[in-house]
């Protein structure tokens, strides 16, 4: 049994680590909220512009309108996006993200490449034998839509080349504080018949265009303009999702880590009991045994 010395430096240890999973806690739960009042905040627009794409893309014979709306008949390469986190202390949120990829992706008919945004998903990925092809990392805490349009029109470019045929976005969809869950969307070629995108609210209550319009300018050139930029905002939404189901999940992971500090510091602290006591009760035993020995020595 360890001495009341060494069982004080352990209760203290456990004691630090405690403030320091309390105040990481604070600061997540602060995270999230402005997480997730980030994502509501891009929903209006995201939700416009996927009625004014839908309503142009709804056009007869849409399909051959764009390239990134044409469904390719012979799929040779797949592209993933994989949003994970830059660090760790969340607790199952990076692993979850990677184990359902890889349920969807290990054994895959094609051959898939990555692009991975976050450095946990990124290791964590190529201990598996996963074939990274590009990674961000170091993102903002708070990143814009400029921040992070560059990953949204690699992809783009990848499927545009040929390099991709078709290309899935993995990422942790924010539920509440105490739920977020691994999804996977179709993000090229862009689904725009009974596809709901990306935010929950798109496609709710649209009907199909039942007549052509005329355009100004045409529907190619508005197309053009459109689908990159939108392809583009789905991946900021992933991000967007992903940072407020890190910082709920990390949060989480924190308060419970710093009741089970505390649940320690307690049992520690009666063990700590139990040494001194034995300790004392030792002391008080060598005193009586050394005063009786003392007494029969003067007889």
């Amino acid at each position: 049994m360890a001495s009341a010395r060494e069982m004080r430096l352990r209760i203290r240890s456990v004691k630090n680590i405690a403030q320091v999973t309390r105040a990481l806690e604070a600061v997540s739960a602060s995270k999230v909220r402005k997480a997730v009042e980030q994502v509501e905040n891009t929903r209006p627009y995201a939700t416009k512009a996927w009625q004014v794409l839908k309503h142009v893309a709804g056009q007869p014979g849409h399909s051959a309108l764009h390239p990134l709306l044409t469904e390719r008949d012979n799929v040779k390469n797949t592209l993933v996006l994989l949003v994970s986190s830059d660090r760790g202390l969340a607790g199952a949120y990076n692993t979850n993200i990677i184990r359902y990829n890889l349920q969807n992706f290990k054994n895959y008919q094609h051959p898939t490449r990555y692009i991975t945004v976050g450095k946990k998903g990124r290791d964590l990925l190529m201990r598996r034998g996963g074939n990274v092809m590009a990674e961000f990392s170091d993102l903002p805490a708070d990143p814009s839509f400029m921040d992070v349009s560059a990953i949204g029109h690699l992809a783009v470019d990848e499927f545009l080349k040929g390099d991709a045929d078709e290309v899935y976005l993995v990422y942790t969809d924010y539920i509440s504080m105490a739920k977020q869950e691994p999804v996977m969307k179709k993000l090229l070629p862009l689904e725009v018949d009974g596809g709901e995108g990306l935010v929950k609210e798109y496609g709710k209550g649209q009907q199909k265009a039942s007549a052509a319009y005329i355009y100004e300018p045409d529907p190619e050139e508005i197309l053009n303009e459109i689908i990159p930029k939108f392809t583009a905002l789905q991946v900021y939404q992933a991000i967007l999702e992903s940072l407020a189901s890190e910082h709920a999940a990390r949060m989480v992971a924190m308060r419970n880590a710093t009741d089970n500090a505390h649940e320690l510091v307690d049992a520690l602290q009666l063990e700590y009991n139990q040494v001194r006591q034995q300790t004392i009760t030792g002391d008080i035993l060598d005193i009586a045994g050394g005063a009786e020995a003392l007494a029969q020595s003067q007889k």
